[in-house]
């Protein structure tokens, strides 16, 4: 089975992955072979991701490109400059993502809206459409959009957020009709609640963790690796009769 995840020579764009579940992922990728692009807004923090996936698998094996996920030219310099240093993109990672509003989505302001539907949505569509053309002439690729089981409900306090993530559903989907003739699937997965700081301000109040976990079949919250493995499976030879489809990790909650 080992040769079946094998991403040896492989290259993959992870965007968010200073840190939670784009650095698992971006660490377990660079663990199975692959040469990864760690990118989030800050240079500092992306820099000390890649030092320390050099430091684990060997020098080369990350570089470290911020760019963030609001600005296009931003992305297609990322694109550009993956290209220059590593000669080719075999798998991108839609990891970043936003939401500055919490609340009923009935009060949310217009501007708060779009950036959440600009940088959770319209940023994945830019940056699939920069590197599907190689992936597309190769015959060959995986794009894999980190979504989230919020995109399977509703929520009286995210619910704007649940919309961007529902259509990051809609948009894999699409792509995997558009794309798969050429060999290239794209894929979501949806995490439950995970142990990141997105959710911080519940995992670290132990009545709020307690009263979450209760909700759970296996009574715990996840933490980042357990999303990562389904990176490296999407990424991989293991997944190749998989697209347009949404991976459900959330121990159990959505059942």
């Amino acid at each position: 089975m080992t040769d079946l995840f094998d991403l040896t020579d492989k290259v993959a764009i992870v965007t968010g992955s200073s840190r939670g579940i784009g650095r698992a992922s971006a660490i377990e990728l660079a663990r199975h072979g692959a040469r990864v692009v760690i990118s989030s807004r800050k240079q500092e923090a992306c820099d000390t991701v890649a030092a320390e996936i050099n430091g684990q698998f060997g020098e080369g094996r990350a570089i470290a490109i911020a760019a963030s996920i609001s600005d296009k030219a931003q992305l297609e310099a990322l694109v550009a400059r993956t290209r220059d240093a590593f000669g080719r993109i075999d798998i991108l990672v839609c990891n970043a993502a936003s939401n500055p509003y919490y609340g009923p989505l009935a009060g949310i302001a217009d501007d708060q809206f779009r950036k959440i539907l600009d940088n959770n949505v319209l940023s994945n569509h830019w940056l699939i459409q920069l590197v599907a053309p190689e992936m597309r002439e190769r015959k060959q690729g995986s794009i894999i959009i980190v979504s989230s089981i919020g995109g399977l409900r509703g929520s009286p306090t995210i619910g704007a957020y649940n919309v961007s993530k529902a259509a990051d559903f809609q948009l894999a989907r699409n792509y995997a009709v558009e794309y798969g003739p050429d060999g290239v699937r794209v894929n979501c997965i949806a995490p439950g609640l995970i142990k990141t700081d997105f959710a911080r301000a519940l995992w670290e109040d132990p009545e709020q963790i307690r009263r979450a976990n209760q909700m759970v079949p296996l009574r715990r919250i996840g933490e980042p690796e357990e999303i990562a493995g389904a990176v490296v499976y999407l990424a991989s030879r293991a997944s190749a009769f998989m697209t347009g489809q949404a991976m459900v990790i959330d121990g159990g909650v959505t059942i």
